[in-house]
């Protein structure tokens, strides 16, 4: 683990975690996502020439990064989106406001990865430590 910012998945038995980090809330959350969405198509062959707003809403920071993923994977599983990045711009008082950035999936460029069902509340953890905010969560897939 190092960098400001980033993601990696860790073991569970028939599923995928993911444990990412950021300087704030909004930057892990983004990295969860954007690590979730790499499950789906590698973001290195996706373009970034596209753009879905997501939100999502919860009472407590678990519930609203449970809530997030799968709002991105809806739009994902919907319009049939990949992601390059993600950027955040809105995460407190129990609100998401952030944006994906890619493209629509074309099977000539892009290879198809694991079909990603939805974020699980198994496991999941919202933690400050050493100056930095570290997530992590379950996806079924």
């Amino acid at each position: 683990m190092s960098g400001d910012a980033g993601y990696e998945y860790f073991e569970v038995e028939a599923d995928v975690g993911i444990h990412a980090w950021g300087s704030n809330l909004a930057d892990a959350f983004a990295q969860a996502a954007l690590g979730t969405l790499a499950l789906t198509a590698d973001p290195a062959s996706v373009d970034a020439t596209d753009r879905r707003e997501v939100r999502a809403q919860a009472e407590s920071r678990e519930a609203l990064l449970v809530n997030w993923i799968n709002e991105c994977l809806y739009v994902h599983e919907i319009e049939g989106f990949v992601a390059r990045r993600v950027e955040v711009d809105t995460c407190d008082h129990g609100m998401i406001h952030g944006t994906l950035i890619g493209e629509e999936f074309d099977a000539e460029k892009h290879r198809p990865g694991t079909i990603v069902k939805a974020a699980t509340f198994h496991q999941v953890s919202v933690t400050d430590a050493d100056g930095r905010v570290e997530v992590r969560l379950v996806v079924d897939v």
